[in-house]
């Protein structure tokens, strides 16, 4: 007797290599990325949805980092300026 767990059945497997992935977005970047050549229009229609979606989420949080480190920079130079004066 076997029981379905939420983790295998929520997991989506490539048909060429057999890898599992948590979500569709995951598979259709993998797919794309490992086997260009097995892909159908629309699954490259897909794929180039994802990269470019993938593409500007990477691009937002390398900002949002950029961001966040000038802050911690200026943060501990007005600190030192505070405390070694």
């Amino acid at each position: 007797m076997t029981t379905d767990t939420g983790a295998t059945r929520d997991r989506h497997t490539c048909t060429a290599c057999g890898e599992a992935y948590p979500t569709e977005r995951l598979l259709v970047l993998h797919r794309g990325a490992r086997h260009p050549d097995d892909l159908d229009a629309a699954e490259v229609e897909a794929y180039r949805e994802a990269y470019y979606e993938e593409e500007d989420e990477l691009k937002s949080f390398r900002i949002r980092a950029l961001g966040l480190l000038v802050l911690l920079y200026f943060g501990f130079l007005m600190l030192f300026i505070v405390f070694a004066s």
